[in-house]
């Protein structure tokens, strides 16, 4: 991994957090949320950051942060397919 992609982790993770206290304390976002706003242009190249919008959720979780969530309810990282919501923990 390289400086460039530890940085980008980080600036992810960061996104998520603010995003969500921008919200109220039981919203929700979709990873392509933090994926758009770390992307600097203005066509679709923010769907490479979604993998790794993903695997900040992921690091979020495991730190306690957040929860990621799927048909409103919480399941592990792992276990989750297909479209995801990032949640602050409860």
């Amino acid at each position: 991994m390289t400086d460039t992609d530890r940085q980008m982790d980080q600036r992810l993770e960061r996104t998520i957090l603010e995003l969500l206290e921008r919200r109220g304390p039981t919203a929700t976002i979709c990873p392509s949320d933090a994926a758009r706003a770390v992307y600097e242009g203005d066509d679709d190249g923010w769907r490479v950051y979604m993998e790794p919008a993903r695997s900040a959720a992921r690091r979020l979780v495991k730190a306690g942060e957040v929860e990621i969530t799927q048909a409103g309810h919480p399941v592990e990282p792992a276990m989750a397919r297909g479209p995801i919501r990032i949640r602050r923990t409860r």
